[in-house]
């Protein structure tokens, strides 16, 4: 009975030990999958150009992307639009649009039309998603109030 009390402690201790490959193992590929995601989330941050934006005293209006590293880009400073090329080494001013691009306003109201800064769209984002999610039927329920109503 002792010496299989022994042997099972034995056994115990030799799976937590650090120098057992399994364990070894297991840790190396969870350090490899944390460094794999913090790769891929710096892909995707790059690839749709997650960055922090401006004062809104100039903004992208348009963008093209016309080879690997060269972009065609309309940018906007004050009321004035111009047209830049942008390659790996250099930017060059191409021309300023006589007639300016309709750039799509971002952060408008869709209920009063008004601007709003990006903490209240996100805000009405946040709680019109938490709505759904506590009240799945919230949706669901509205037509048939209607309908028993007439």
């Amino acid at each position: 009975m002792l010496p299989l009390l022994f042997s099972q402690l034995a056994v115990a201790q030799s799976t937590q030990s650090i120098t057992n490959p399994t364990s070894v193992l297991s840790i190396f590929l969870s350090l490899l999958l944390v460094v794999g995601v913090i790769f891929a989330l710096a892909y995707v941050m790059r690839r749709f150009n997650v960055t922090a934006m401006g004062n809104n005293q100039m903004k992208v209006a348009a963008s093209m992307v016309v080879g690997t590293k060269e972009k065609i880009m309309v940018i906007q400073v004050g009321d004035e639009q111009h047209l830049i090329g942008i390659t790996g080494h250099n930017i060059s001013h191409l021309s300023k649009l006589e007639k300016n691009l309709d750039i799509p306003a971002k952060g408008m109201s869709k209920s009063t039309g008004e601007q709003e800064n990006g903490a209240d769209a996100f805000k009405q984002k946040l709680v019109a998603a938490m709505a759904g999610k506590l009240n799945p039927n919230m949706d669901k329920n509205k037509p048939k109030e209607e309908s028993s109503d007439a």
